[in-house]
């Protein structure tokens, strides 16, 4: 019996050993990319509808009937071209009555200079009285302001003439009109008569969150340096098509509408292909270059605050990042946090603790492989 006694515990030792290897953690195989600098291009993109570079809504400023209509419904119109006549008969009578009372009021200004000529020798040898003298000079300041009253009244009768002739004050192209001859037309109109629209250049206006715009300023200097900043903007069109001339940014809005600042963009427009109203979508390019890219699934967030895990000695260590504004969906171009040679984990972050031991998963299915060919070879020398 005595000798089985340092067989039994050898025995117990090398259980006691076996349980103290199984109760040390294990370490988990995690996906794992170690960090180096990249360039990239990413593209942020915004709804907008288009608008002429001059979109103006012809107006009548007179009262009457159309007698004319010259102008062809989406026919190119020139700047100073007579697009409507409206009927010029009462406003030519009125020119020439304007006239006519200025031509009155000239010679009654006259006369009544004279008339103080006079007064005034008159005056110098003592033959009339102070009061007579002022009399004369009254009347004729009142025979100026109704030279001045009635000369008023012509330029406003030729005006209203020349406004009888209903011209396009911007080269451009003519919408459509509902207006035909014989249509009464007044200033008071809800509808204008038709529209001319300058397609030569046109402007793509977007919306920037305040958030978004503030991080531009701040990081520029101000609005100025923000809009020279800017590189070159896409128009994709409705039918997913781009468009083929690039355009630039160049106004941004000094106010905050709710909550949005509007920016605006300008295409060159020489084939017409742009056309005022149509919906479009702005696209962006921000290039990086030299800088850390990420996978997004390899972050988590706490409290709007964006973490990845370094790996550290073997463990899983946190660690909060600052991330570009703009991304693809899919990648995180980190600002600061991590640098070039760091090793993260490159997925399944959200579900690790910290402290929580890692391998690569690679090199746990090359340990597991070899272990999987030693068992094989033991096997083999059992069967023999």
């Amino acid at each position: 019996m005595k000798v089985f006694i340092p067989m039994l515990c050898l025995l117990a030792g090398l259980v006691s050993c076996k349980e103290e290897v199984s109760q040390q953690p294990q370490a988990s195989a995690y996906p794992l990319l170690t960090l180096k600098t990249e360039n990239r291009t990413l593209s942020t993109t915004y709804s907008t509808v288009l608008e002429g570079k001059q979109y103006v809504e012809i107006r009548p400023q007179v009262s009457g009937f159309i007698t004319d209509v010259l102008v062809n419904e989406g026919a190119q119109v020139r700047k100073g071209e007579t697009l409507f006549i409206i009927d010029t008969i009462p406003y030519a009578a009125a020119y020439e009555q304007a006239k006519a009372a200025v031509a009155t009021a000239e010679a009654q200004e006259a006369t009544s200079r004279l008339t103080l000529e006079g007064q005034e020798e008159l005056y110098s040898e003592n033959v009339i009285s102070d009061f007579e003298l002022q009399t004369s000079r009254n009347s004729y300041l009142s025979a100026k302001a109704a030279l001045a009253q009635a000369t008023a009244q012509e330029i406003s009768a030729a005006n209203n003439l020349s406004f009888a002739k209903v011209s396009s004050p911007v080269t451009g192209v003519a919408g459509m009109t509902s207006i035909r001859v014989g249509t009464l037309v007044s200033s008071s109109m809800a509808e204008p008569l038709i529209t001319v629209t300058d397609n030569s250049s046109m402007y793509a206006y977007f919306s920037l969150t305040e958030k978004e715009a503030l991080r531009l300023i701040r990081q520029y200097g101000s609005i100025e340096k923000t809009i020279a900043s800017y590189p070159p903007v896409s128009l994709i069109l409705s039918d997913g098509s781009t468009y083929e001339i690039k355009g630039k940014i160049d106004a941004i809005s000094g106010i905050v509408e709710n909550s949005v600042i509007r920016v605006r963009a300008i295409f060159d427009n020489p084939d017409g292909l742009l056309i005022n109203g149509s919906s479009a979508t702005i696209s962006i390019p921000y290039t990086r270059e030299n800088c850390i890219v990420i996978p997004q699934e390899a972050t988590f967030e706490i409290q709007d605050k964006i973490f990845a895990y370094k790996v550290v000695d073997g463990k899983a260590t946190s660690a909060m990042i600052e991330v570009f504004g703009i991304n693809n969906g899919r990648e995180y171009i980190v600002e600061s946090g991590l640098s070039e040679g760091d090793v993260i984990v490159a997925t399944g972050a959200g579900l690790m603790r910290e402290g929580t031991l890692v391998v690569a998963a690679d090199a746990a299915a090359e340990d597991t492989a070899a272990a999987g060919d030693a068992a094989a070879d033991e096997g083999e020398k059992e069967g023999e």
